[in-house]
């Protein structure tokens, strides 16, 4: 069988997790069998990692009172004295409304989710991104624990603590900073062998500084999410959340632990 060229729009699709499975595999092999290529593409994807956890406190910020929707519509009513500039920041308000209210609703009609349910969500939105992926699912292996707990403890306030779940089958593959609604978070994943995986999130909370253990789902992935002095915690997998609740409880114990 003969499969189509890989070109450079299968290269950003396979980046951006835009792939049909069958696509997303036929690269994947072209991948490993041409390492320098490889290599772009894991720069490319660490800097869209790092773009988004710098631009995503932007993008919460609040639209200018110059720009308000309201204010605008009401000089629009004054023909004689609207201005062109008057004119402009009204088309480019309309096209932050629309960009940022299609992103915040997307695939919801009701309010975004906070406190634990919200860290739930971004723990199994980082899931199907990361935990999925065959090629560089972390950005610091296993063995680079200690420069990942130097590198996420500033933004988390104290000292990450990186849960060992062996004794649940799970081995700790590494790490990488994400973004979040909240700013960046620490994303940890953990491997059975066998082809299952596990993700753990944690980032400072704002709105729930204590939260006792809930069960938490979104799109297929399950799992449990709770806060403790401040910082949430997220572990989740695709599985069913009654085979994750003893392992996202001994994780709990040994990050209460410390």
């Amino acid at each position: 069988m003969t499969i189509r060229p890989i070109t450079e729009d299968d290269l950003h699709g396979f980046i951006d997790h835009a792939l049909d499975a069958k696509r997303h595999a036929e690269v994947q092999t072209y991948l490993e069998a041409h390492p320098d290529v490889l290599a772009r593409i894991a720069r490319y994807t660490d800097q869209r990692d790092w773009l988004r956890a710098a631009l995503a406190p932007i993008a919460e910020e609040p639209i200018p009172s110059r720009l308000n929707v309201s204010r605008l519509l009401r000089r629009q009513r004054q023909p004689l004295r609207i201005t062109r500039a008057t004119a402009i920041a009204a088309a480019l308000a309309f096209m932050m409304i629309g960009g940022v209210g299609g992103w915040i609703f997307r695939g919801t009609e009701s309010l975004p989710a906070t406190g634990i349910t919200a860290l739930g969500r971004e723990a199994s939105e980082s899931y199907s991104v990361f935990a999925t992926d065959r090629v560089r699912p972390v950005e610091m292996q296993a063995g680079e624990r200690n420069q990942l707990i130097n590198w996420v403890s500033g933004f988390l306030g104290r000292t990450l603590t990186i849960p060992d779940l062996s004794a649940s089958g799970y081995n700790y593959m590494g790490g990488r900073v994400v973004a979040t609604s909240e700013g960046p978070a620490a994303l940890l994943l953990y491997d059975n062998g066998k082809g299952s995986r596990l993700a753990m999130l944690a980032r400072p909370m704002a709105d729930a500084r204590e939260a006792p253990m809930a069960a938490v789902s979104d799109k297929g992935v399950n799992g449990y999410a709770w806060a403790n002095e401040g910082i949430g915690y997220s572990l989740v997998g695709a599985m069913a959340a009654d085979n994750l609740h003893s392992i996202a409880n001994e994780a709990r114990r040994q990050i209460n632990r410390t």
